[in-house]
C-alpha cells in the first residue's frame, strides 16, 4: 500500500480528536534504534533524525542519482515517527525521559527493496559524509490499533492517553504493547515552526480483546 493515497493516509495519519479503532497493515521503515532523552541537544536522538532524512531524501532522489527503482514514482516522503518504551513501564511515563528506548522512523514506498535501501545508505554515507550504517530496513505490523490525534505539548500527551485507555476500556479492549507494538507517534508539525499548543501528533497503541 502506497503511502500517498488519499484514503489510506487520512484513515492512518489524519485520525480525529477522537478515539478510534483502526487496522494497521505492515509498513516499511527506514529506522534508527536509541535510547535516552530525545530533547538532549545534539544528543543521538537528534543524530538519528539526520541519519532518516539523509536516507530517506537519497531514495527519493534515486531517479536523479542514476538508480532505476522498479515502480518507482515521485513522492513525497512522509512525516516522522517515534515508537517509544521504558522497561518495567506499562505505557510511558513522561516524568523520565532519560529512561526512553526508542525507534525513529520514516515510512518507505512499497517499491523500496532492502536491496535499494543498502544502496541509500551507501550512497548516502558517501555523498553527505555522514555515517548512516545506524540505520536499518525495518517491518512492522502493528495490526489492531486505538489512535487519536492530541494538539499541544508532548508533556501533556497523558490526559489524551488516558481518553484512549478510557475507550478501548467501554469498547472491550486494553493495551497489548510487545515487541516492536508499542506507544507509536507520528509527528504531524514541527515543533520549531509550530506554536507548541497547536502541534499535531497522532498517538496510536496496540491493543487487543479484553
Amino acid at each position: 500500500m502506497a503511502f500517498d493515497y488519499k484514503k489510506e493516509y487520512k484513515e492512518f495519519y489524519m485520525p480525529k480528536n477522537q478515539p478510534k479503532i483502526v487496522e494497521i497493515p505492515a509498513m516499511n521503515y527506514v529506522a534508527v534504534r536509541g535510547e535516552g532523552d530525545p530533547n538532549i541537544e545534539g544528543g543521538a536522538y537528534q543524530q538519528a533524525i539526520g541519519v532518516l532524512y539523509a536516507v530517506a531524501y537519497t531514495l527519493k532522489m534515486s531517479y536523479k542519482g542514476g538508480r532505476a527503482i522498479p515502480g518507482f514514482f515521485e513522492y513525497v516522503v512522509p512525516p516522522l515517527e517515534g515508537f517509544w518504551l521504558q522497561p518495567g513501564v506499562n505505557g510511558i511515563d513522561y516524568s523520565k525521559k532519560a529512561d526512553f528506548r526508542w525507534i525513529s522512523a520514516l515510512r518507505l514506498p512499497d517499491f523500496i527493496t532492502k536491496e535499494d535501501f543498502d544502496w541509500a545508505v551507501a550512497e548516502a554515507s558517501r555523498k553527505k559524509k555522514l555515517d548512516c550504517s545506524a540505520a536499518e530496513f525495518l517491518t512492522i505490523e502493528e495490526g489492531l490499533c486505538v489512535q487519536i490525534m492530541h494538539t499541544g505539548p508532548f508533556d501533556d500527551e497523558p490526559a489524551t492517553v488516558a481518553r484512549m485507555d478510557a475507550y478501548i476500556k467501554e469498547q472491550g479492549y486494553v493495551n497489548d504493547m510487545a515487541g516492536a507494538r508499542q506507544h507509536h507517534e507520528i509527528y504531524l508539525s514541527d515543533p520549531r515552526k509550530v506554536e507548541e499548543a497547536k502541534c499535531k501528533t497522532v498517538i496510536r497503541h496496540p491493543i487487543k480483546r479484553a
